[in-house]
């Protein structure tokens, strides 16, 4: 599981609110190293998820009309399934739906 940006960001506060209160040196560099990271993290985590959302999108989108089931359901490679997954092979069962 990956984690969330707002996770991200509360991690990042939470080791920059120790890095204010250390009194020793390399406590202090440590909890900033570690901010920094949790920072990075947050940054690659909201790319993702604007990916994610930008693929769930992608995804809404309806096929061409005139498209038959029919149609969708023929395949050139039977034995390779669909872009999408769907249609060559019932969902587990390595069998061929007809």
């Amino acid at each position: 599981m990956q984690p969330s940006p707002e996770f991200c960001r509360a991690q990042a506060t939470r080791h920059q609110s120790i890095a204010a209160g250390a009194e020793l040196e390399n406590v202090r560099g440590v909890a900033l190293l570690a901010a920094a990271a949790w920072t990075k993290e947050a940054q690659s985590a909201d790319h993702r998820e604007r990916r994610r959302a930008a693929s769930r999108e992608r995804a809404m989108v309806e096929p061409p009309e005139g498209l038959s089931p029919h149609d969708r359901l023929f395949s050139e490679n039977p034995d390779r399934g669909f872009a999408d997954g769907e249609g060559d092979i019932a969902a587990g069962t390595g069998e061929a739906c007809r």
